[in-house]
């Protein structure tokens, strides 16, 4: 065994092997996995082995049509087989919504490339697969790429290659701790004896947070139990099979959480059934190897008896075997595939429930990052630091089988999934429930989404569920209350009161609750030099100045986006969007200078944020605050200490609405008392709360851009439309070298605002393809409806010739196609003299 290595690889899984052969496909063949027993023994040797190409997540999207392509020509390339098996991939709707789930992804593979989807009418389903009872069935998406694979010769195919390339692989070499040298460099202290080296990546699956422990990380991770089922050999299938007939598809009905495929001349059904539990709490044995659950058939009968209905060759032949056996899981579905928070070179490649489908593309983008310093794939979909010290063991196992429950329930946009809240409360929070606040959560965080007015309720009508397994189309009601918010691809039931939030911004005042901003002060002697060399905008020299900047990637690329006060000296005032609150944080320390000059402090908890926005905004706070609110003393992007009767707090005259306003960023303790003073003074001005959704169309009419949508690593910061944020006169800055030359060299995107024509009750969400002809030229990244300018909105990437106002372009919307034309940016107030004013 080598005791020096530039990565080590912990974990002998597809997920952890795939690593160490993409580490020594970039050229890091002095790299070493170890694996405490045999590779596979796992959770990979008991996996069913789908491949499924379907998944609304951009990031995990481009992982798996990665891993995909990659399976397809592994056996050519190392000689060993892996039972690659292309028999495409069907998935039954029975329900509109879920034709809609169907429409809305095939706009998304569209996005991503190189993805076949076809829809099918039930007549050809039956062609394809004469086993199903089409009876309910009102369509099907195939995937024609999609199949299944050998989980294990997978794995060894590349074992083999990576071994072929340089790479050593150590197995019955448990891990017995890691520490960190004087040097920097990390001992992994094995059975076997020590190695040193650069990085370590953890991929080990089930024992993913003991492995985070040992250099003190709470990996969120927690497997649940999935069971599947294989029966006995089949007539009907025996016969295709001596027929040269061809195997029929991996069948997904989506309504009733399972999918069935053909195993060995029987079926092989999987269900993910509600009540799965949570396993491995505390991590396995250290014995354990190959390991299985004791079945629980009564737990899966809803799901057989709903298959043998669909199939009904399934209930005539007998069970083989029941596996039970545990998959890892995250809070959200998706695995954690990047660099771990506050332990510089270490690397999570953990939580993946498809693992296999994943291992391909997770490996690849891991390696690319070790080796090249970034992704080549905008990975914020899976990045660890997602999530924060809130996501607690017992908030883990709540969202994991809850996650795992509902893996094939329809994705609504507008979904919000209802475990382990409300967690992450503000003080208003009670004042905005009693005020009819409808709350999301974001990063643990309870935050409005909409209101609903007094006494408001879904009908009987609207609450109507289809008869099938997974019928959830609303949240759940609270205090006994009947739900108020239906869930939907399209214009659903809250579109018009969000329109009321906006209209009473534009014409009055309103109030938000963004407190879950994620804070920082940075303070210390070399505060400003440090800021200067790594933000795009120029650092502001007076006191109380504003300005919004950027991080970008060292490719030019963006990273980060915070608005940025200066409040002191060698002191200042960073705020960024609560969901990157870790990722931001974790980004900022790793870049801090060496010799102590820079402080980072974190203030997220400390201080809370209300948000006044609206012509009459400046009125109402003339009316509380002890200071001169005139626009000759408190400009736009300039801030104020200021006190709101007894309380002291920063205002600042910015916000996301796009009209006069100010955020009022104070201790969170004394927040009701200025929510109770900014209240009782705003009655006269008929003051109404708004949530996030009244923002979000707001924000579109100003074509305000967001992280991960219009701001991305894969984009750089010149095609998001981002030129007056970057002081191309600076000497220097982080990326700007890279930036320069790719804007030299020809960008091949530009962000432009689209208006959309002849929508009447869905608009564009973002991920559409957009056309000229049949040629793909662009995609949406964000949609909605203005309702200050009274049309359906789109931000997109699109080709650079095509960024010229009065271009037309055609977005395709739930299968529709739609007339789109490139508008200037900004269709509200193109010259901020509201926000000015």
């Amino acid at each position: 065994m080598r005791t020096q290595a530039r990565v080590v690889v912990i974990g002998g899984g597809v997920v952890g092997v795939s690593t160490l052969y993409h580490l020594v496909k970039k050229g890091w063949s002095d790299s070493v996995l170890v694996e405490r027993k045999e590779l596979t023994s796992g959770s990979t040797w008991h996996a069913a082995g789908l491949l499924p190409l379907f998944n609304v997540s951009y990031s995990v999207g481009q992982i798996h049509k990665y891993s995909v392509n990659l399976y397809r020509g592994l056996e050519a390339e190392t000689g060993q087989a892996v039972g690659f098996r292309q028999v495409s991939n069907i998935r039954l709707a029975r329900t509109k919504d879920r034709l809609d789930e169907y429409k809305y992804y095939a706009g998304i593979s569209r996005t991503i490339g190189g993805i076949e989807v076809k829809f099918l009418t039930p007549d050809e389903l039956k062609e394809i697969w004469p086993l199903c009872n089409i009876d309910g069935v009102l369509g099907a998406m195939q995937h024609p790429q999609d199949g299944y694979i050998q989980p294990a010769d997978l794995t060894q195919a590349l074992a083999r290659g990576a071994r072929s390339g340089g790479g050593e692989i150590n197995r019955n070499t448990t891990v017995l701790g890691i520490e960190r040298t004087t040097s920097g460099e990390w001992k992994v202290k094995t059975d076997k004896g020590d190695i040193l080296c650069e990085h370590i990546v953890s991929a080990s699956g089930n024992f993913a947070r003991q492995t985070g422990r040992m250099v003190g990380l709470n990996v969120p991770v927690i497997p649940v139990e999935h069971q599947y089922i294989v029966t006995e050999p089949h007539p009907a299938i025996q016969e295709r099979k001596r027929q040269g007939l061809p195997e029929m598809g991996v069948l997904r009905e989506s309504d009733s959480s399972w999918y069935m495929r053909e195993e060995a001349g029987g079926l092989l059904l999987g269900p993910y059934e509600k009540g799965a539990p949570a396993c491995y709490v505390e991590g396995p044995s250290a014995a354990s190897e190959y390991e299985l659950f004791q079945e629980d058939l009564e737990r899966l009968m809803p799901y057989v008896e709903t298959a043998i209905e669909r199939v009904p060759a399934f209930g005539e032949v007998g069970i083989k075997k029941i596996y039970n056996g545990a998959i890892a899981y995250t809070p959200d579905g998706n695995p954690i595939v990047g660099p771990a928070p506050g332990v510089p070179n270490f690397w999570l490649n953990e939580g993946h429930s498809f693992g296999v489908t994943a291992a391909g593309g997770a490996g690849w983008q891991l390696a690319e990052w070790i080796v090249e310093g970034e992704p080549t794939v905008d990975m914020m979909g899976v990045d660890p630091r997602r999530y924060g010290r809130y996501a607690s063991k017992g908030y883990l196992i709540q969202r994991n089988e809850e996650a795992y429950a509902k893996v094939f329930t329809t994705h609504y946009p507008d979904e919000e999934r209802d475990t382990a809240r409300p967690l992450r409360q503000t003080p208003c929070y009670s004042r905005m429930r009693d005020l009819g606040a409808v709350f999301g959560s974001t990063f643990g965080w309870e935050r409005p989404n909409w209101f609903a007015p007094p006494g408001y309720a879904l009908s009987e009508a609207d609450l109507a569920k289809p008869d099938v397994l997974l019928n959830e189309n609303h949240p759940p009601a609270i205090d006994s209350k009947r739900p108020v918010e239906k869930w939907s691809f399209r214009r659903s039931n809250y579109f018009d009161f969000v329109g009321q939030e906006c209209r009473a911004i534009h014409e009055r005042v309103g109030l938000q609750d963004m407190s879950a901003f994620a804070k920082f002060e940075i303070s210390g002697r070399g505060a400003e030099a440090w800021l200067d060399r790594i933000l795009t905008n120029r650092i502001p020299k007076a006191l109380n100045r504003v300005t919004l900047t950027y991080l970008l990637t060292k490719n030019g690329g963006v990273r980060s986006e915070f608005t940025l006060t200066r409040i002191g000296p060698e002191r200042f005032y960073l705020v960024s969007a609560g969901a990157l609150e870790e990722h931001d944080y974790d980004t900022l320390t790793k870049l801090l200078p060496i010799d102590g000059s820079v402080r980072i402090d974190k203030t997220t908890t400390q201080y809370g944020v209300l948000v006044l926005a609206g012509p009459q905004s400046r009125a109402l706070m003339q009316r509380i605050a002890d200071a001169d609110m005139s626009n000759a003393a408190f400009p736009w992007l300039t801030a104020q200490h200021l006190s709101v009767g007894a309380a002291g707090l920063l205002a600042l005259r910015v916000n996301f609405e796009g009209e006069l306003g100010y955020e009022l960023h104070h201790p969170i303790e004394m927040q009701n008392y200025i929510f109770d003073q900014v209240m009782a003074a705003g009655a006269d001005f008929g003051i109404k709360p708004f949530g996030l959704r009244a923002m979000d169309a707001m924000r579109l009419e100003k074509s305000y851009k967001l992280i991960p949508r219009e701001l991305s690593i894969e984009y750089a910061a010149y095609e998001s439309g981002l030129d007056r944020f970057i002081d191309a006169k600076k000497a220097d800055f982080l990326g700007r070298d890279a930036l320069m030359k790719r804007r030299e060299a020809g960008l091949p995107n530009k962000t432009v605002t689209l208006e959309v024509f002849g929508v009447t009750d869905a608009d564009a969400r973002g991920s559409e393809p957009l056309y000229v002809g049949d040629t793909l030229v662009g995609r949406t990244t964000s949609g909605g409806y203005g309702w200050r300018v009274g049309k359906s909105l789109a931000l997109a990437m699109v080709r650079p010739d095509l960024g010229t106002p009065g271009t037309e372009v055609e977005v395709t919307i739930l299968g529709e196609r739609r007339r789109a034309v490139v508008i200037p940016e900004s269709p509200f107030d193109p010259d901020n003299a509201v926000l000015r004013g």
